[in-house]
């Protein structure tokens, strides 16, 4: 079977867990992709799929596999990852992880996802189905997005599939998070309504201009991970002063992305070579009145056409790349065609959200279509991010995570 299909089988298994406690299930796969055995949680009476797992590969003898695919990465009740204690017993070449344990609150030194280099996830169609499976301990816990209002209340998605229904295009949330691209969501608008795809894709254009406007345009800091980190400026200057010695005040600065405005105001408003680029309007606006002489173009980061080749020194874009219906692959390649040689990119993810009823930062990325921070997802989107980097040309790609995101830079050879 398929990476993909042992996964669906993992969730399978852990469909069999008893619906009182957390639904865990795991699949150990020989290197002749055949089961060598599979637990689940609760299916020996007060046992853990990992003791119920270990006990059947001891009577087995069983202590190399190929893959492993576990739906959640369990602590134990002393704190320690259940598959950490696996991974010393058993040799295994792949792991698949579906999400974190729902007690995990913060990134913990000894947890195999982010110490481990074999260590693969889900995809978010699975990840979803897992969340079904254990809807009641994921939503009692921090990483549930309503504690952040502003979060749980402007949901892209749903904003998209609103105003794409207003233009006469109905299309279910499903529809939605299951293409979650632009050139997919207007494909599918193709093969549904029977219409060119260029009308198609001027109606998605337009549903994600009003969808980022809307949550983005008055967008209040009060909400933003940032207002527990007042020197994330900092954090940015940082990344920048490790990629080049020149000063920002004397480089040609092209911010693709700025939202509401207030970073590139923030970062920018002493660079006089600066060019703002958004696929919305309200934040250009607020630019132009904090920088009168800011340059400012309507555009999308996938498509920067309207600007020439070779033209910039510095190419800026914070949290765009892990938007909503984001095509990294195209955005990359434009950045390097619209840099010089030499020229620096920084890119980052948004890696948090403040829980404002307790002032802390929650980190993670919400899984689309769910209600969910996952722990794990800022660092696997950007790895995702640095691989596309590295396979347009660029080089020299680091990576720097702070409390409230996760920077990446490079430079063109």
């Amino acid at each position: 079977m398929s990476p993909n299909s042992w996964m669906k089988y993992a969730v399978g298994v852990a469909q069999r867990a008893p619906q009182s406690g957390l639904r865990v299930g795991v699949a150990l796969v020989s290197e002749n992709d055949e089961l060598i055995c599979s637990a689940f949680e609760g299916e020996a009476r007060g046992a853990s799929w990992y003791r119920t797992l270990r006990r059947k590969v001891q009577e087995l003898g069983a202590f190399s596999a190929h893959r492993l695919y576990l739906t959640i990465n369990t602590m134990s009740v002393a704190g320690s990852f259940e598959l950490t204690e696996l991974l010393k017993e058993v040799r295994i070449d792949r792991v698949y992880i579906g999400l974190p344990d729902p007690a995990l609150t913060s990134y913990l030194d000894d947890d195999p996802v982010t110490a481990q280099g074999h260590v693969h996830r889900f995809p978010d169609d699975l990840q979803r189905d897992i969340l079904e499976q254990n809807r009641d301990s994921y939503a009692a816990t921090v990483q549930n997005i309503e504690c952040n209002p502003h979060y749980s209340t402007h949901r892209i998605s749903e904003a998209v599939s609103t105003r794409l229904k207003s233009s006469g295009f109905e299309l279910s949330r499903t529809d939605v998070n299951a293409n979650r691209g632009r050139a997919a969501l207007a494909s599918l608008i193709c093969q549904r309504y029977g219409i060119e795809y260029e009308e198609a894709d001027r109606a998605v254009n337009d549903a994600l201009s009003e969808a980022f406007d809307a949550k983005y345009g008055t967008y209040d800091y009060a909400y933003d991970a940032r207002a527990a980190n007042v020197r994330w400026t900092d954090d940015f200057k940082s990344v920048y002063e490790r990629s080049s010695t020149r000063s920002l005040s004397t480089v040609n600065i092209l911010n693709v992305g700025v939202g509401a405005g207030y970073e590139a105001a923030a970062l920018f408003s002493n660079c006089p070579q600066a060019t703002f680029v958004d696929i919305a309007e309200s934040g250009l606006t607020n630019i132009r009145k904090r920088i009168p002489s800011a340059r400012t173009v309507v555009c999308s980061a996938e498509d920067l056409s309207i600007l020439p080749e070779n033209k910039f020194d510095l190419y800026v874009s914070l949290r765009t790349y892990n938007s909503s219906f984001f095509d990294t692959s195209a955005a990359a390649s434009e950045a390097h065609r619209v840099l010089k040689p030499g020229a620096v990119i920084i890119v980052s993810v948004a890696n948090g959200f403040l829980y404002t009823q307790r002032g802390c930062v929650v980190p993670g990325l919400i899984i689309p279509g769910t209600d969910f921070v996952d722990i794990y997802r800022g660092m696997d989107t950007a790895n995702l991010i640095g691989g596309e980097l590295d396979r347009i040309g660029f080089k020299n790609i680091r990576v720097f995570p702070t409390n409230t995101e996760i920077y990446l830079s490079a430079v063109i050879a």
